[in-house]
């Protein structure tokens, strides 16, 4: 276990001056699973005010007894910052979020009763000998069994826990999600028995555990752990309207489990791509309609952007993230047939989604492949137009390409505006095209005084032939990378 310098350093500080202080919370929990935490978190009997006199630097400005302190590097600049917090207990949560009363206490076990899961609630300090350190380990509720075996469980009575703090029945999803953890069934039922409650917790929260539980590796199993346990119906009741409505003839699950298996089938890392994936069709319930003996879902796309945008709205997501996801949302059902469409209308494709995000939108068009039950991810059409949509952003092969231009040489040639000026640029790129190092502006003014001295005719038309060459040779190669003829 190696405790950073800066945390032992703080905590002998208060050790010196006569009180406890133990490192305690997830960074304890990070250490047992050989992680390295990413915030260290400090409990102490010391009061706040005490605190500070022993670590004048900290900054207190809350109620909760946490004093912030900075590290700072040699240039005195602040590197992190380690909370230090003194032995509390809480009582009464009438608002399902906040307790009524928090009570500054001298046991450490009374600090450790507040704490939401059991591999939360474990305590370690470093105790340095004359010969060897040691480790000193206070778990008082099994939080070590519970790491090892993989198990999140509520300290306590679990029920009593979701009453002080109802965000905690989605932390103990999260948690699962990132840790790769199983919720401990008593723990499981009480979130379930507790889920009307998240309606308490404000939006900011629930969205901020939504984002954590869709940037895990485990999105799809949090997701449904939040349906299995009714709390998406008061986080996504939209979402829930998919359960049990069925589609038509090309889709062989229902709404809601298409919606899912897209989520987990969609190769993006973003979060933001894998909420479109799970919301892109979330407006299908209510476009549903019956037409000529099959189901139909017209504009579901466009109504689905106006519903996503009126979820993200309400639980308070970026003005960014939501034209992100929606952008997905209204064009995931872009018409693509090799045969029918050209660079132009590709292109119009590009300026309607933007460039950065076309490898999203391929990734929602697998998703919903996949999440169909469709064993190909990405047919030769989809390549297709991945390979189109690299050859229309692609630099062409043209004079623009060259260290010099049309209003360079007309000074220099002492020349007006003419088809000779097109031409002996179309020269000076084709011997470009062969010797790329003749690139730069002193050769290409010597060389087109050269050239304007010469008939240029016949060399501009071995010049288009080998422009034309390079163009088709470079296309070659485009298509090889994306397996497309």
């Amino acid at each position: 276990m190696k405790i950073p310098d800066y945390v032992e350093n703080l905590i002998e500080k208060l050790e010196k001056a006569g009180y406890e202080a133990y490192i305690v919370g997830g960074c304890v929990r990070d250490l047992l699973l050989k992680k390295e935490p990413k915030d260290w978190d400090i409990t102490t009997n010391a009061k706040p005010e005490e605190i500070l006199k022993v670590l004048p630097d900290g900054k207190y400005e809350n109620i909760f007894g946490t004093v912030l302190v900075p590290i700072k590097n040699k240039d005195k600049e602040t590197e992190d910052v380690v909370e230090i917090t003194t032995y509390r207990s809480e009582q009464g949560y009438s608002d399902r979020r906040h307790p009524d009363e928090i009570r500054f206490e001298k046991k450490l076990d009374k600090d450790l009763e507040r704490r939401d899961f059991t591999i939360n609630a474990i305590a370690l300090r470093q105790k340095t000998g004359d010969r060897k350190q040691e480790i000193e380990i206070i778990d008082l509720f099994g939080g070590q069994k519970d790491v090892k075996k993989k198990i999140i469980r509520a300290v306590g009575e679990p029920v009593d826990r979701f009453k002080e703090d109802a965000l905690r029945m989605m932390r103990a999803i999260r948690l699962s999600c990132q840790l790769k953890f199983e919720i401990e069934p008593k723990t499981q039922r009480a979130i379930t028995k507790m889920a009307g409650g998240i309606k308490f917790v404000s939006k900011e929260r629930v969205k901020d555990e939504l984002i954590k539980i869709l940037d895990s590796d485990r999105a799809y199993e949090g997701i449904m752990l939040l349906h299995d346990t009714k709390l998406l119906q008061y986080i996504l009741p939209e979402l829930e309207r998919g359960v049990g409505v069925g589609q038509n003839k090309h889709h062989t699950y229902t709404v809601f489990k298409h919606s899912v298996l897209s989520l987990k089938n969609c190769p993006s890392n973003d979060w933001r791509v894998r909420f479109a994936a799970l919301l892109h069709d979330i407006a299908k319930p209510q476009t549903k309609k019956m037409i000529k003996g099959d189901y139909t879902f017209y504009n579901h796309d466009i109504v689905g952007a106006k519903v996503t945008k009126k979820i993200m709205t309400r639980l308070k997501f970026s003005n960014e993230d939501i034209q992100k996801v929606t952008n997905l949302i209204k064009n995931h059902m872009f018409y693509y047939n090799v045969d029918e469409v050209t660079a132009s209308s590709v292109r119009r494709l590009i300026v309607k989604v933007g460039k950065e995000n076309l490898k999203d939108l391929i990734d929602i068009r697998i998703a919903d492949r996949l999440g169909s039950g469709v064993p190909k991810a990405k047919p030769y059409k989809l390549r297709h137009l991945e390979y189109m949509m690299e050859k229309v952003q692609k630099d062409p092969i043209s004079v623009k390409n060259l260290k010099i231009n049309g209003d360079d040489l007309m000074p220099l040639l002492k020349i007006k505006p003419s088809p000779k000026i097109g031409a002996i640029l179309d020269v000076l790129l084709s011997e470009v095209i062969e010797d790329p190092k003749l690139n730069n502006k002193k050769y290409l003014e010597k060389r087109s005084k050269e050239l304007n001295k010469m008939e240029i005719e016949e060399l501009r038309k071995k010049a288009k032939e080998k422009i034309e060459e390079k163009k088709m040779e470079d296309d070659k190669e485009l298509k090889k990378g994306f397996y497309v003829k």
